[in-house]
């Protein structure tokens, strides 16, 4: 058994399975993922969120796979009867993009679902998840990179029904520089080097639509919430001032604890090789997200 400290993960997202009284970890687990070639996803499993089983093969890339690099943030969705794994690939000359995988178990093994990322094949973009609408629609909410665009774009797009493929073009959400507490790499004049990262969306027990994303803030990593004020996908959206986690952690999401408390998760530092996830209880309250003061310690 492994505790926290000793699984090295950035991303990292919980899929709570109640009919198995069990919890599946997976996340960006490579020990270098920025360099070199990429190994794949591992998935860990846990009763408690303390004591885990792993590491279990989630996805290895199968003979042929065009990508060989960066293989980062995979989300599992239980989605029609089936698990589905949201993940970000790259190549050299290549886009970064999303695609999804699919499997018959929570843990994998994973095989490409998509024929190739899902975003836009000419975008650099990463991080897409999961976000089926009040009509039932599946949609991507992903991020169109800083690297690219300067200040970065949240986005999101309809998928067809079996999640092989964009139903329609990506609409744009916001921009990075819209968060009063997102801050700027490097120098560049105007909204330049501003980071979206790792959307998730959870719906609030009032019908409110609220996404977590992370961004860089004052004290590095951080993470915020951003509102819909429609409770659609397509906003208009608006931003907390003050993230709900600053301190040089984020890429986090919410779940619903397998004893009903509201849990958030994250990585924490952001530094390789040291980050490592953390488990918060969260308030949820009418204004959204709150974390009890003082915030229990990590585990």
């Amino acid at each position: 058994m492994l505790a926290c400290a000793d699984i090295q993960i950035r991303d990292p997202y919980i899929l709570p399975l109640p009919e198995q009284a069990l919890y599946v970890m997976v996340g960006t687990t490579d020990t270098n993922c920025w360099q070199g070639q990429a190994q794949g996803f591992n998935a860990y499993t846990s009763k408690d969120l303390q004591a885990w089983d792993g590491p279990l093969p989630a996805f290895r890339p199968p003979p042929g796979f065009w990508s060989a690099l960066n293989y980062w943030a995979p989300e599992a969705h239980r989605y029609e009867g089936r698990y589905y794994l949201f993940a970000s690939f790259k190549a050299d000359g290549v886009c970064r993009g999303t695609q999804i995988l699919v499997a018959d178990q929570a843990t994998g093994p994973y095989l490409p679902h998509s024929a190739g990322p899902v975003t836009p094949r000419d975008w650099e973009c990463l991080d897409g998840t999961l976000h089926v609408d009040a009509q039932g629609t599946p949609w991507m909410v992903f991020c169109h990179e800083w690297v690219q665009v300067g200040d970065g774009e949240m986005c999101a797009m309809p998928l067809t029904p079996d999640l092989r493929a964009a139903a329609a073009k990506p609409v744009l959400l916001f921009h990075a520089s819209e968060a009063p507490w997102a801050v700027r790499i490097g120098t560049a004049p105007g909204p330049q080097g501003v980071v979206t990262d790792g959307p998730f969306l959870y719906r609030a027990r009032n019908g409110h639509l609220l996404m977590l994303w992370s961004s860089m803030g004052r004290d590095g990593y951080a993470m915020g919430v951003a509102r819909s004020a429609s409770g659609s996908i397509t906003g208009p959206w608006t931003q907390d001032p003050q993230p709900i986690y600053g301190r040089d952690g984020g890429h986090g999401m919410v779940f619903r604890a397998l004893d009903g408390r509201l849990m958030m998760t994250l990585h924490t530092p952001n530094q390789s090789p040291n980050e490592r996830p953390v488990f918060i209880p969260l308030e949820e309250t009418d204004d959204g997200f709150r974390v009890p003061t003082p915030a229990p310690a990590a585990r």
